[in-house]
């Protein structure tokens, strides 16, 4: 089956360069014409989905912001032949990946939805990879999953439609959660007057220790690039699948309290003299005049 990876930013172009390395052909597009001319020093590049015309038994892996998926499909359309499998590996909703599959099974089109982390390591280091959808189409593609995983074995399929996008959902709400807690805890061992060495200390963790990771890994990386993080701005952007795991919780009334805390101090990462602490500032000198700050002194 032919390869088309749509979306060739970070990832995309990532995993298209590794699936190359591995020996296999893929056919990349992007509606960027800049990130196309990037692209053509490793795969093949169409300059237009009408190059897809009387493609038969093709994979189109999509690699987009999971608000444009039903465009893409839309456009794609008049393209697809009955067998063709869509696979999105973008972070979606699993509902929408569910829709999704219902939408394209009436063309005799496959979809899968695959989870996908690794981030842009994933290209030396291979990604995981959590797929839903029918397992007929997942075998299919198995090839190039294995290609793609780290150690040739970092995927896996996890269930019907849904199920890929479920799991990667809930693995970047762990992700939060774990974030947040190293954040919280560096900065109390910058605040305890030890003068650490904040990198050695993430290097000691990480070795040997029970709290030893990735994450772990790179928050001494963080240090190492950034030094004491003065030239960093505090603001955590999030790009939704913490909010969907919350939403997911609440719906099952499964508790979650840590991830959901650590989506809030992304939240509250963004705010400026907040009108919160204000509120709670003037409170506290109402009830025991205690000492207001006020702004432009």
């Amino acid at each position: 089956m032919k390869l088309f990876m749509i979306g060739l930013g970070r990832m995309g172009l990532g995993m298209s360069k590794r699936l190359s390395s591995k020996g296999q052909e893929v056919f990349g597009y992007d509606a960027d014409e800049q990130a196309r001319e990037r692209a053509k020093e490793y795969i093949k590049v169409v300059e237009s989905l009408e190059e897809l015309k009387g493609q038969e038994e093709k994979v189109l892996w999509l690699m987009v912001p999971h608000r444009g998926v039903d465009e893409v499909i839309e456009a794609l359309k008049p393209y697809l032949r009955e067998g063709d499998i869509v696979v999105d590996g973008g972070n979606s909703p699993y509902g929408d990946s569910q829709r999704r599959a219902e939408l394209l099974k009436t063309f005799g089109v496959y979809f899968l939805d695959v989870g996908v982390s690794g981030g842009v390591y994933g290209e030396e280091l291979g990604y995981c990879l959590m797929v839903g959808g029918e397992r007929l189409a997942f075998e299919r593609i198995e090839p190039l999953l294995k290609d793609l995983s780290y150690e040739g074995k970092g995927y896996a399929y996890l269930g019907p439609s849904g199920a890929g996008h479920f799991a990667k959902m809930v693995h970047n709400g762990i992700e939060y959660a774990s974030m947040q807690a190293i954040g919280e805890g560096f900065e109390l061992l910058k605040e305890s007057g030890f003068n650490y060495d904040l990198k050695e200390v993430a290097r000691i963790y990480n070795t040997g220790s029970v709290i030893r990771s990735w994450l772990m890994e790179l928050t001494q990386r963080v240090f190492e690039d950034f030094g004491d993080l003065e030239d960093l701005q505090a603001y955590v952007e999030d790009t939704g699948e913490g909010r969907w795991t919350v939403e997911e919780a609440i719906k099952r009334s499964v508790p979650v309290p840590t991830i959901a805390e650590a989506l809030f101090a992304r939240f509250r990462s963004r705010q400026k003299n907040s009108f919160r602490d204000r509120l709670l500032a003037g409170l506290r000198y109402e009830f025991g005049r205690h000492q207001l700050k006020k702004r432009h002194e």
